[in-house]
């Protein structure tokens, strides 16, 4: 295992604790709104300051871009893409941990002169640890993963993460109903990083999602292709991690998610 994975490993494990800990005293939460529909804990806050000291502290000179501490710019030169970039989302699915729901996720990838190399997911609730390097594969727990192998849109099913707990805005809404009436099923979790790692694992067919951050996105997607899926924009195209806007699938459903959204 490449000795940076297994830094990232040591450190969604230590934020896991935090969260395992905290899930058994909801009621003593101190939540704060910092939109609609968009919470944060001082477990989220707690969370990523333990994932930030672990990798630091074996990392001094490294870069940060964390949900809730931003981007700390270590020792790159103004206007340089950073070496090394440690991209963290401490608790992906607060409001799913406020109310007890176990489903949320930490996630922590490394990225090299704006690639993404090392992944790691940790699934605190359940104990499982998704991880990936770039060119070796990704793992749930010393399971190899892949994709799955369904090839007919009609049986597969899907992950999903709209705007808001509602659903797409109007305007938007006929491309995605086309293509959630096509599919088996459209699953909304409210963990996007782990409705990713899912299509990894196959567990998921494919995955459609709006409005994403970096953090919700970087080290899922690393999984998505090392177990042999696809991943792209809305039209198929690689600005996902600037729109924030991303399908991902084994190859044969993603093409046929993108001949949905196209009508």
């Amino acid at each position: 295992m490449h000795p940076m994975l297994n830094t990232a490993i040591k450190a969604a494990r230590r934020a896991g604790t935090i969260i395992n800990r905290a899930s058994l005293e909801l009621d003593r939460l101190q939540i704060a709104r910092k939109g609609p529909r968009d919470y944060v804990t001082e477990v989220d806050r707690g969370a990523e300051e333990a994932i930030i000291d672990v990798l630091r502290t074996a990392y001094p000179d490294h870069a940060f871009l964390g949900e809730e501490s931003g981007y700390q710019p270590g020792d790159t030169p103004e206007g340089k893409l950073p070496a090394n970039e440690w991209v963290i989302d401490p608790l992906d699915g607060t409001t799913n941990f406020i109310h007890g729901f176990p489903t949320y996720a930490v996630s922590i990838a490394l990225r090299q002169f704006g690639q993404i190399t090392q992944a790691v997911i940790y699934d605190p609730a359940r104990n499982e640890l998704f991880s990936a390097s770039r060119g070796g594969g990704a793992f749930l727990n010393d399971r190899r993963m892949r994709v799955s192998s369904q090839l007919k849109y009609h049986d597969a099913l899907l992950g999903a993460r709209w705007p808001g707990s509602i659903g797409p805005d109007e305007a938007s809404q006929p491309r995605f109903m086309e293509m959630a009436r096509g599919c088996a099923g459209v699953r909304r979790t409210g963990s996007s990083v782990l409705d990713l790692a899912y299509v990894a694992a196959g567990r998921l067919d494919g995955f459609c999602g709006l409005g994403l951050k970096q953090w919700d996105m970087a080290a899922a997607s690393l999984m998505v292709l090392e177990a042999g899926g696809l991943i792209g924009d809305l039209e198929g195209e690689q600005t996902w991690m600037d729109s924030g806007n991303v399908i991902a699938a084994n190859p044969k459903i993603f093409t046929q998610m993108l001949s949905h959204l196209r009508g």
